[in-house]
Order: C-alpha cells, then sequence, then structure tokens
C-alpha cells in the first residue's frame, strides 16, 4: 500500500510532446464489428486549442482490414448551459470565430431558421452560414425532381441566407449549448461587447440526459433517495462536519477529492465551501455556494484600493455575482468564475489566469495577435494592481442574488473606503435567477 501511495498521478488528458519518454497512446483489444475477428483500438487523450479535452481513437482489425477514426469530447460539462447573442451587424463581425460543442444548436430568429446540434466544430460567423447553404443545396437536384414545390421554397430560403452576408440590416445568431462549452469570439475583451450577451441557465431533465449526466431513469431514483435520506442529512453536525466526495480534476480530470463544508461568516450568513485539490497536476480550486437561498434585494459592494492590506481582504464571490474595475474598464459577467471565498488579491489573480489561461480565442497558432497583445496588456495592468504598484482604483461585486461579501475590517463600524448599497432587482435579473415563474404563496394548491 506504501508503494502505491508513492506513486505519482499523471493527469489523463497530456499536451502532445515530441520529447516524451512515454507514449501517450493506449491500446485496447476490442472485437472487429465488420467480421467479428478481434482488433485493436488505440486511444490518445490529449488537449487541442479550441477544443480543450479530446479523445482520439482509431480502431483497426489485421484480419479484415477495417478501419474506423473518431473524435469525441473529453472536457467536462459545464454546470450550467448557456446561450449566447449575437447582433451582427457588420462585415466584421461575420469573421468573428466560434467554437459549437457536440451539443450546441444554431439559430437566427429574423428567418426562423434552427440547426440542430452536430459534430464539434470552429469556425465563423460566415461559416456557419456557409455550411447552412450547403447542407440545404447538397440535396436540391433530388427534391426538384421528387418534390419541385419544398425545392422551390428551399432555394427562396438559400437566397435569404447568402443576403445576410450582404446586407448590413443586421441579424441575431443565437448559440444555445446545454453542455456550456460553447463561444463566440468578444474582440474588446476584456472590455464588454454591446452586441454580445450571454446567459447561463439550469439544464431541464431531457438536457441533462442529452449531455449525459442523467440516465433515462436517474432523476426519479435521485428524488427517491434524497426523500429517503432527508431525514439523515438533517441529523448531520454540519458546522464541525468535513465531508469528502469523488469528484474529477477540473484542469487534467484525474479522479481526486472534494472537501466540503458549512462555514458561518462573520457579520454575513451560512455559506457551503467545497475545495479540490489534484495530486496530479497540482491544481487547486475552490468554490462556494450561499446556504440560505436568495436575498430579498441584489448588492453591490464597491472597494476603493488604497493600501496593501485592501489586497488581504476576504472576499466571498458566489456564482451569481459580477466583478467590474472602472478604471480598466473592465467588467466580469455574472457567472464567471463560479462561486470564490478567496482575498481581493486572489479574486484579482483569478480573473487574470482566467483572460490568459482560460480564453479558448489566444491559445494556438491561429490566434489574432492583436487581439492577444490587448490581452496581455490588460493583464500586465492588473498586475500592476496585485503587486501594489497601482492604488485608486475601484473593485466592484454587483450581485444580484445578494449573496456575496467583501470584509469590512472596521466592522462593526463602517469603512471609510467601501460603500455598500441594496437595490431592487430588474425584471431581467429576477428572470435569470429563475424568480419570476416561482410561486411562494398556497404552492400547493393548483394555479
Amino acid at each position: 500500500m506504501d508503494d502505491q501511495g508513492d506513486v505519482k498521478k499523471k493527469p489523463l488528458f497530456t499536451d502532445l510532446d515530441a520529447d516524451q519518454d512515454e507514449s501517450p497512446v493506449t491500446e485496447v483489444e476490442s472485437l472487429c464489428m465488420n467480421c467479428h475477428s478481434q482488433g485493436v483500438t488505440r486511444l490518445l487523450l490529449t488537449r487541442i486549442p479550441f477544443f480543450k479535452e479530446v479523445i482520439v481513437s482509431s480502431f483497426s482489425c489485421d484480419e479484415c482490414g477495417y478501419q474506423n477514426n473518431e473524435v469525441q469530447t473529453g472536457g467536462n460539462v459545464q454546470k450550467k448551459g448557456v446561450t449566447i447573442t449575437l447582433h451582427v451587424r457588420t462585415k466584421q463581425d461575420l469573421n468573428r470565430q466560434v467554437v459549437l460543442s457536440p451539443y450546441a444548436s444554431v439559430s437566427i430568429p429574423s428567418l426562423e431558421f434552427e440547426a440542430p446540434p452536430n459534430k464539434g466544430s470552429l469556425t465563423t460567423v460566415e461559416g456557419v452560414i456557409d455550411r447552412t447553404v450547403e447542407g440545404l443545396t447538397q440535396d436540391q437536384p433530388l427534391r426538384k425532381a421528387l418534390d419541385p414545390d419544398t425545392a422551390a421554397k428551399i432555394d427562396i430560403f438559400i437566397e435569404k441566407m447568402i443576403k445576410l452576408k450582404e446586407t448590413l440590416d443586421g441579424f441575431n445568431l443565437v448559440v444555445d449549448d446545454p453542455s456550456g462549452n460553447s463561444f463566440i469570439e468578444n474582440p474588446y475583451a476584456p472590455k464588454p461587447d454591446p452586441d454580445l450577451s450571454g446567459t447561463n441557465y439550469t439544464r431541464s431533465l431531457e438536457q441533462n440526459k442529452l449531455v449525459g449526466i442523467l440516465g433515462d431513469d436517474a432523476l426519479e431514483n435521485l428524488t427517491e433517495e434524497e426523500h429517503a435520506n432527508e431525514s439523515d442529512v438533517h441529523t448531520l453536525d454540519q458546522s464541525n462536519e468535513v465531508l469528502s466526495f469523488p469528484a474529477n480534476c477540473p484542469s487534467c480530470n484525474t479522479p481526486c477529492e472534494t472537501n466540503m463544508k458549512l462555514v458561518k461568516i462573520p457579520y454575513f450568513k451560512e455559506v457551503v465551501i467545497m475545495a479540490t485539490n489534484c495530486e496530479a497536476c497540482g491544481h487547486r480550486d475552490n468554490e462556494v455556494k450561499g446556504a440560505t437561498g436568495i436575498e430579498p434585494k441584489g448588492i453591490k459592494t464597491t472597494l476603493k484600493l488604497t493600501k496593501p492590506s485592501d489586497l488581504t481582504r476576504d472576499v466571498l464571490k458566489s456564482d451569481t455575482c459580477g466583478v467590474v474595475i472602472p478604471e480598466l474598464e473592465f467588467e466580469l459577467t455574472h457567472g464567471t468564475l463560479g462561486g470564490k471565498f478567496t482575498t481581493v488579491e486572489g479574486l484579482l489573480t483569478k480573473v487574470r489566469d482566467q483572460l490568459m489561461g482560460s480564453n479558448p480565442f489566444v491559445q494556438g497558432d491561429s490566434s489574432d495577435e492583436s487581439h492577444r497583445n490587448k490581452l496581455t496588456t490588460f493583464c500586465g495592468k492588473l498586475d500592476e494592481i496585485i503587486s501594489g504598484k497601482r492604488w485608486g482604483v475601484h473593485l466592484v461585486l454587483d450581485d444580484p442574488a445578494g449573496n456575496s461579501f467583501l470584509e469590512n475590517v472596521y466592522a462593526p463600524e463602517p469603512d471609510p473606503e467601501m460603500q455598500v448599497e441594496y437595490y431592487d432587482r430588474t425584471f431581467g435579473q429576477n428572470e435569470e435567477l429563475g424568480l419570476n415563474d416561482m410561486k411562494t404563496e398556497n404552492y400547493t394548491t393548483d394555479s
């Protein structure tokens, strides 16, 4: 047992390197579906820019010569689905890069057009239109022979699609991805894009089945187990108990453990903190969930950074909180980075790492140099704040759910450098939190 404990775990997904000693390819004997003899399947788990982790499989049979190749997404399914809307105004917008996962559907509401999920792809807005036109044109000769009326309607629709690339009237391109792994390029990053918006949503039962999180009967079984064990859950000493459960590393996907604990924050509320430490790649991460639900009002906290001790203030950023730095014209939308319990310095470091390390449009040889230089310059300004070379900037935490917290070192007295504002949520914010359709009175009766 001791020898096994000393063996260092290796990441499941590794970068391709010609100088590595061991081959990353795994060979497995498997049945040939053509001649039913034994063949060999070769598996390669690696990272590819824009697609993150992928599984490349290749099967070959020496008996009959049958071969088959396939590429599958190996990355994690995000905790929430995403809907991204781009308003295309100019021809430059047609060159925006688009990453589509195998679960993403694309729609153009003005044409009442929707393309179902297909194979994952890296393309542009113009490429999405061209691929649609190509797919519709492919079987037109056969349609004209069998169903001339339908073929004529499709010809009209194809003309409308082609005109989208020429018109300046503008149109909306909507990407809906239950897995949350699709992207549309923001050429203004790290500044917000006025023509690009994204909304995260909770997946339905059908969508969870689509992305493979649940089986056909998993939800019913899970609900029954939760009801059966509900009394046991409340008997746990949650304030002193540290719970551990198996998980996968969000960086290298290696199996690891996540620790979870209920914590009471002074002058605030109870929260659930989950921490993950991967022995294979060294990745460390923590996530915070509110344990008391959504507050009646949103909260907006503004801190002016004036001295080194401000960087050590504790920060609780919920998964519904946005971050703004007005002096840098920077805005981190709600839901980005997830929930975090860290310090001001740690939060700024996470933002910098997210911009450079997790941005799919600044990785690889095909990335745009001007875009990459722009982000490098911005991250340099963040580094000046982190290292204490730049003061007087404001850090704004805006949380419509009211579950974020920034430490007041003068508590219970007011902090002269911090302003806390409570506000009524807008209809759109309530819609994102799922409150507009929530019935809180007489919910046991039929509506």
